[in-house]
């Protein structure tokens, strides 16, 4: 297998920036008035299945396009096929949502989800959650662009002499170029486009691995078996095992529920549609469609693997080159294009909505678009873009302090940030649906804040305190818990005045 590129650093250029004229010319297509009903909710015209097939994307985005096949040969967290255990606990979190928090969302006409807190807590607990998630989705969705411009800096831009922070600028500018407009419409339809792309080049990445190997699509069960690396269910190693099945499952189901159903950024889609029940087989489709898309993410590991060890070939020191490098310098120039498109088609599925989505939280929750009647439709407009230019800055910003600090696989650092960012949510949203109380609401951002830190210092003492226990995926679940135990310490008794609660 040849070890220089067979496709110049300029067609792959050529090859993003006509990928992103389609991008464009959708938007023109799709933005309509671009007002902010169009940019927040869509019109709540979506078809749900075009919602579920974009949000595969979506929830897949550029980490697990590049980091979950590099972690399987890479021991650790996630080694073979032990994420399928997560991938299962999916289900479950799926489920939930479906069941009890959108039927919630759409019962009170929210446009950010997170209005609930502060019909069900007050102000202050409102406004707590939509900061945990601009913090959460900022650190979610910069890590994930981080890792789209490490490859186009090594393969595309880099070689034609663009430095790292031209690089994400680029990128950056793209997304908003053709979200600024159209808003969370244009995101539905670009992000069905996209999850077309991403699955075609794992497929003909897998085409050509399997041929490399002597064998060919219908080969996979057998190269898999025959590879060493297919064990998929982990439960002899107990509760020690960062790969413990017990561990991953319920951990993929809380992950599920946090980074979707409590999470602006995905529901805003589910949002759109034109009614609960749509928005609920949006729902159910899409949790059905990740297992067998995860699996076929994880076989592709395997044969990456498989393929290098054959080959004789060194791997990479970071598991998240290993997909890049093997696609680029050594599959035909067809694998290496597809993968290019596929890897874009990831970045921006999450980037563009994540970008739509903290526009959305912060002109509804901070700045009180829905609050505000006397501000024009005009001004609202203006603030918007003003709003979403500043956000495109801020993931600059962020992007360019990870390419400076980061050393190991993103797809673990992702969870491990998310389990301290986004388990003041877990926990509020836990406490409000669980019980009638009511809460001391001016503190309740002091709880939030002290949740995380405890859960930080737990988990880095763990081994010591615990007797070599590790949380992994689990410290969301702790986190959690810290919050859900420390709004108990606030609530007030049943003599003082109870809030006025929407029916769970």
């Amino acid at each position: 297998m040849d070890g220089h590129s067979l496709i110049s650093p300029g067609l792959l250029l050529t090859i993003v920036l006509g990928y992103f004229a389609v991008l464009v010319g959708i938007s023109f297509l799709t933005a309509g008035k671009g007002d902010n009903d169009t940019f927040f909710k869509a019109g709540k015209s979506s078809p749900w299945y075009l919602v579920a097939w974009g949000m595969i994307g979506a929830s897949l985005s550029g980490v697990t396009f590049v980091s979950i096949p590099g972690v399987v040969g890479a021991g650790g967290l996630n080694q073979q096929l032990s994420y399928m255990q997560v991938v299962f606990g999916y289900l479950l979190g799926y489920a939930f949502i479906a069941t009890v928090l959108l039927p919630l969302y759409y019962r009170l006409g929210l446009t950010s989800i997170y209005e609930y807190l502060a019909k069900r807590f007050g102000h202050s607990s409102y406004l707590t959650g939509a900061a945990f998630f601009q913090l959460s989705r900022i650190i979610g969705a910069s890590f994930r662009l981080y890792l789209v411009a490490i490859v186009l800096d090594l393969f595309v831009l880099g070689p034609l002499g663009f430095p790292i922070w031209g690089t994400v600028a680029t990128t950056l500018l793209l997304i908003y170029l053709y979200t600024f407009k159209g808003g969370m419409r244009t995101v539905v339809y670009t992000d069905t486009l996209q999850t077309f792309a991403m699955l075609a080049a794992v497929i003909v990445s897998l085409s050509a691995l399997t041929s490399n190997l002597g064998g060919d699509l219908l080969s996979m069960p057998r190269l898999v078996s025959e590879s060493g690396l297919d064990q998929m269910f982990f439960f002899g190693g107990g509760w020690a095992d960062p790969n413990n099945f017990w561990k991953q499952f319920f951990s993929g189901a809380l992950i599920t529920i946090v980074m979707t159903g409590l999470d602006q950024d995905m529901m805003q889609k589910n949002l759109t549609c034109k009614s609960l029940g749509e928005a609920q087989k949006n729902m159910f489709s899409l949790s059905l469609l990740l297992v067998p898309i995860n699996l076929i993410f994880l076989t592709l590991g395997i044969l990456l693997y498989s393929c290098m060890h054959v080959n004789h070939m060194d791997i990479p020191g970071s598991a998240d080159q290993i997909f890049p490098t093997m696609a680029i310098k050594h599959l035909p120039p067809a694998a290496g294009i597809t993968f290019v498109i596929g890897l874009i088609a990831a970045a921006y599925s999450s980037a563009d909505s994540a970008l739509t989505s903290l526009t959305t939280s912060f002109c509804v929750d901070f700045l009180g678009f829905d609050r505000k009647d006397g501000l024009k439709k005009s001004e609202q407009s203006k603030a918007r873009n003003v709003v979403h230019i500043g956000f495109a800055v801020v993931l600059f910003i962020v992007i360019l302090i990870f390419y400076a600090l980061s050393d190991e696989s993103v797809i673990n650092s992702l969870f491990r940030i998310a389990g301290l960012t986004y388990g003041p949510l877990l926990g509020l949203f836990a406490f409000g649906l669980s019980n009638r109380r009511p809460l001391r609401d001016k503190l309740v951002p002091v709880v939030c804040v002290i949740a995380p830190l405890l859960t930080w210092l737990i988990d880095k003492n763990s081994v010591a305190w615990l007797g070599g226990f590790q949380f992994g995926f689990l410290l969301l679940a702790l986190n959690g818990l810290l919050t859900f135990i420390g709004l108990w310490m606030l609530s007030v008794g049943a003599d003082e005045q109870v809030r006025v609660q929407p029916r769970t």
